[in-house]
């Protein structure tokens, strides 16, 4: 029987368009935030753009190996901003709001349709909800959980920018399974990754795996396919999820 249902948030409950344009508009947000605390960096803005994405491919590269999160102070001195010498004490009190503006106004992230829709009527069912998301702002999934009008569903939200580790690692959720009370078995969990969520899913001994169609992202799971990495369920659009519950609920009780 499923009684939780979690959900990661990007690709999942939105989904991210990333590309030059944005990462150059970002670089002069990002340049002009600094300026306003007495932080200059120097270049042209597709420059610093391009700098800043190859540096967070970097960091993500390296939080994969360790399958943790570093503080932000660190990420953004060590990794993303390295280049510009800042240092880790001036970045230090500034960190979150660079961070939120880094997964808000980098990227272009579009609702999926139904999202309210499909927490309302799991929430009808009964089923508790939560979220499990890899990210290093702590106040971005809030926001967006209230900009998409779901944050009163929401009875657990794990952050891997507050536990100190990330998905595929299976103690984020065993994080959520203790926040709830619930055991492994009767979780399910929606994700868009084979590499992060099926895994983690899978590493966490969850009951149920659901893995939503991102063709934006396929190209980072190839070197999994045919490794017996695979969801129990695969779903293009987040309304099939009450159906799908629905009928391994009565399954179950057969």
């Amino acid at each position: 029987m499923i009684d939780v249902v979690l959900f990661d948030i990007g690709g999942t409950l939105h989904t991210v368009t990333n590309n030059e344009q944005l990462r150059t508009a970002f670089a002069k947000r990002l340049r002009e935030r600094l300026a306003d605390y007495g932080i200059f960096i120097h270049g042209e803005d597709d420059e610093i753009g391009r700098r800043l994405h190859e540096n967070a491919e970097e960091y993500k590269h390296y939080s994969e190996l360790i399958l943790g999160e570093l503080t932000q102070s660190r990420i953004w001195n060590e990794f993303y901003l390295k280049d510009y010498h800042i240092g880790e004490e001036r970045l230090a009190p500034i960190a979150e709001e660079l961070s939120f503006l880094y997964d808000y106004e980098r990227v272009k992230n579009m609702r999926r349709p139904h999202v309210a829709e499909t927490m309302e009527a799991l929430h009808r069912m009964g089923k508790r909800l939560g979220i499990i998301s890899n990210i290093i702002s702590t106040s971005f999934v809030p926001h967006i959980l209230r900009e998409y009008g779901i944050a009163q569903y929401m009875e657990c939200v794990v952050l891997s920018s507050e536990a100190g580790v990330r998905k595929p690692n299976p103690a984020i959720f065993e994080i959520a399974l203790h926040q709830l009370g619930v055991k492994a078995e009767n979780v399910a969990y929606v994700g868009d990754t084979l590499s992060r969520d099926v895994l983690g899913a899978k590493n966490a001994n969850l009951g149920l795996m659901i893995l939503i169609d991102n063709p934006a992202i396929a190209h980072r799971d190839k070197g999994l396919h045919g490794k017996g990495i695979e969801p129990d369920i695969r779903i293009n659009d987040l309304a099939e999820i009450p159906a799908i519950l629905a009928s391994y609920s009565r399954g179950a009780e057969d």
